[in-house]
């Protein structure tokens, strides 16, 4: 629906105007003649360019108070986006659940006191063998000696926090890419709206040469209209593309936790070093493997971490069939005390648990943590892969990209010349107002397409930066 609107408002200007200068000089042509055509035709154009100039006039684009350069965005965004609490939490998770596995191969002391309350005491001779009401608590206090399935459920614990942290070190990664996305957006865009404001300003230097020929009588009122449309279009697109401008820093002040858009100051260059350059062959030249390069990658580190939790988990299938072996010692009181048994004592149990036969569970286990490895390794080969890609179609795009911008500097400047003389050799008459205008169209395109490929230029070294774990 939005994107319906700026199409619209793109486009109005043209559309009505074009419509209401075909119908009323229509109707004129028929009734009035041709004089009254021009006349009717013009005050029609008119009247819809100046209420479509005073509806862009009303609504005017928010200015940003705040203005970050792009080390200190990225920055930023990883230190107080709300993903880095997440990230955060995650790990704090994990240690939780490291310190919960450990602690049930630990020492393990608990308290007990119980009342017991019978229909009748039991005595004997005047003694009393079972009393009617006893109160009794016991200490009991357990020691795992050998206990390799919990052992090993602690080690892979331990694991699954690593995972957490470099699962952090990924989120902080696709925070920085994402402000730095936004943050060369907002960069492109601001470029379109210059482009923009210049085509603007030369339509409209064109618009007021037009009115003072016609004024003066060497020229036509037709010119002059079609001066004021191309004038009124330029409008239209510069509305549109400070809107862009505007969204775009909205969302770069999202990802930066600000209350409102926010503003760019400078532009990163990306510079290459010759060793990156160097990384990205070593890389091409490691097909079907990993290099050292890739798996530095905060991404690969996670994928690669999960699969050895994964192998891990399922070597350590075998462990759940072994015994477990466990000390207990329980001192106990008693009051009143009985006849057969003394008021304090305590006793001492090694106990041995032996698993024999738990139809299929174990099994099962072994059969759902081998399907955990195989999507881990499926993964990580995928994720292997497509950082292969993203080096090779980085540095096609750099190279690609270098010879973009220079030919469309090379043709924005050419374009900005055909401009300059059409201009001139319209106000000698030697040019009509129909190639003022298209030179004029073909200059914002131009400009235009310079922006997109500055734009695509600096987007390709930030990917090849990217792919090698080079940024952030």
């Amino acid at each position: 629906m939005n994107a319906h609107r700026r199409v619209v408002n793109g486009c109005a200007f043209s559309v009505l105007s074009g419509c209401a200068f075909r119908v009323l000089s229509g109707c004129a042509s028929r009734v009035l003649g041709s004089s009254a055509c021009r006349v009717l035709g013009g005050f029609a154009v008119g009247c819809f360019a100046l209420a479509l100039q005073g509806a862009f006039a009303s609504a005017q684009v928010p200015v940003p108070t705040e203005r970050v350069t792009f080390d200190d965005a990225i920055q930023r965004a990883v230190r107080n986006n709300p993903s880095a609490a997440i990230a955060a939490a995650g790990i704090l998770r994990a240690e939780g659940l490291l310190m919960e596995t450990r602690s049930a191969s630990r020492l393990q002391v608990n308290g007990i006191i119980t009342t017991t309350t019978l229909n009748r005491g039991v005595e004997f001779d005047g003694s009393t063998v079972t009393p009617q009401n006893q109160l009794g608590a016991t200490l009991d206090v357990r020691m795992p000696l050998y206990a390799p399935a919990r052992w090993a459920r602690t080690a892979q614990a331990d694991e699954a926090r690593h995972v957490a942290q470099v699962s952090a070190d990924d989120i902080r990664r696709q925070t920085a890419l994402a402000t730095a996305d936004a943050y060369l957006t907002v960069i492109a865009r601001k470029r379109v709206v210059e482009t923009n404001i210049f085509a603007r300003e030369s339509a409209r230097a064109h618009f007021d040469l037009a009115r003072e020929l016609q004024e003066r009588g060497s020229g036509s009122r037709l010119n002059e209209l079609r001066a004021q449309q191309e004038l009124s279009a330029d409008e239209t697109l510069v509305e549109a593309a400070q809107l862009a401008v505007y969204r775009a820093q909205e969302a770069l002040g999202v990802l930066l936790v600000a209350d409102g858009p926010v503003d760019v100051t400078d532009e990163p260059i990306f510079a290459m070093p010759p060793d990156v350059i160097t990384e990205a062959a070593s890389v091409q030249g490691a097909a079907g493997g990993a290099s050292r390069t890739l798996l530095e990658r905060a991404d690969l580190k996670l994928f690669a971490a999960e699969q050895q939790l994964s192998e891990r988990v399922l070597g350590d299938s075998w462990k759940d069939r072994l015994p477990f072996l466990e000390a207990v010692f329980q001192p106990s009181t008693s009051f009143p005390s009985q006849l057969f048994f003394p008021q304090n004592r305590w006793q001492l149990l090694l106990q041995l648990s032996v698993p024999i036969f738990d139809s299929g569970q174990r099994k099962g286990l072994k059969l759902e943590r081998q399907a955990a490895l195989d999507v881990s390794r499926a993964t990580f080969a995928r994720a292997l892969t497509s950082a292969r890609s993203e080096v090779r179609a980085a540095r096609e795009a750099i190279s690609s990209s270098e010879r973009f911008l220079a030919s469309a500097r090379a043709g924005a400047d050419q374009a900005q010349q055909v401009v300059s003389i059409v201009n001139v050799s319209f106000r000698a008459g030697g040019a009509t107002n129909i190639e003022v205008i298209d030179a004029e169209r073909r200059a914002r395109d131009a400009g235009t397409a310079v922006a997109i490929a500055e734009d695509a230029a600096r987007r390709a070294r930030l990917d090849l930066l990217t792919a090698l774990g080079r940024f952030p």
